[in-house]
């Protein structure tokens, strides 16, 4: 025997022990689940045969319900996406719909599997549950209409208080303001659609929202409005799982990984491209990006 060989005899007892298991009529993949540890949500979610998602009905375009009263969007194309990795079968997902304080509760006295709900990483929800890597970056950004006066934050800047942004009640909306246009008008309104009504009927020559909400209004209405490409306050998106549980962690930020960097990267190009007008550069391939070399 060279050093480094396997002897004949081990080698022999390897394969044997291969045969059992086949004799057995389980699998490789099978026999290490049966091994692993059988507490993980992992395992609770295999043996179920579906996967259990808390999510809203009416943000697009992350959960909402189309006219067929089907839930659609960024968030339940994630959550399909984790019932393919699970079972080879993107409808092995069931969604319990919920109100946005209903997603912790329901998450730590195990109602859902995993909450796929355009949730904000904070320090204070990290106390309760535990973040995923996040899936994007979220931030306030500026839209206009096409035809309209100003078509850039540069525009906007310069105008100074002969401009209106329109913006959603909110205590901190003043101080969100001037940090980046500091002489404008500003305009509070009771809704999110009253700030785009607010600029349709040109009380207002811009409003402030969401980034992927602009997005997504620009995209489906791309004659009508104009993201100015400006944002500011950023945050981040990311799905949350109940904590103390490593293996569903592991498994579900695996999953969100590879969406980015491997074998999912079309799925996830496609559900950027169809909900945010975003077009994902195609991926490279060599040394991993992970390794900041690239």
């Amino acid at each position: 025997m060279r050093n480094g060989e396997i002897p004949n005899q081990v080698r022999r007892a390897m394969l044997g022990g291969g045969a059992l298991v086949a004799a057995s009529g389980m699998s490789l993949i099978e026999q290490a689940h049966a091994q692993a540890p059988t507490s993980s949500k992992l395992q609770e979610v295999l043996k179920r045969g579906k996967l259990v998602v808390g999510t809203g009905t009416t943000n697009p375009p992350w959960h909402f319900e189309d006219d067929s009263g089907s839930l659609v969007g960024m968030d339940i194309d994630m959550a399909r996406l984790f019932a393919k990795g699970l079972f080879d079968d993107p409808n092995k997902v069931e969604f319990v719909r919920e109100a946005a304080d209903a997603r912790i509760p329901n998450l730590v006295t195990n109602k859902i599997d995993i909450v796929a709900q355009f949730m904000t990483i904070t320090p204070g929800r990290a106390r309760q549950v535990e973040f995923t890597t996040p899936y994007y970056r979220e931030g306030v950004g500026l839209m206009v209409l096409k035809g309209g006066k100003y078509k850039t934050y540069e525009d906007l800047k310069a105008a100074g208080s002969n401009a209106t942004i329109a913006w959603l009640q909110n205590v901190g909306v003043e101080e969100y303001t001037r940090m980046v246009l500091p002489e404008i008008k500003i305009l509070q309104v009771e809704s999110i659609d009253a700030t785009f009504q607010a600029i349709n009927a040109h009380r207002a020559d811009a409003t402030a929202s969401d980034e992927s909400t602009i997005r997504w209004l620009t995209t489906k209405f791309p004659d009508r409005y104009l993201d100015t490409g400006f944002g500011w306050l950023p945050n981040s998106y990311a799905f949350a799982v109940a904590p103390g549980d490593s293996v569903w962690l592991n498994w579900i930020n695996t999953q969100v990984r590879e969406a980015f960097l491997g074998v999912d990267y079309d799925y996830m190009k496609a559900s950027y491209r169809k909900w945010f007008g975003i077009d994902l550069p195609q991926a490279k391939v060599g040394i991993p990006r992970e390794y900041g070399i690239i």
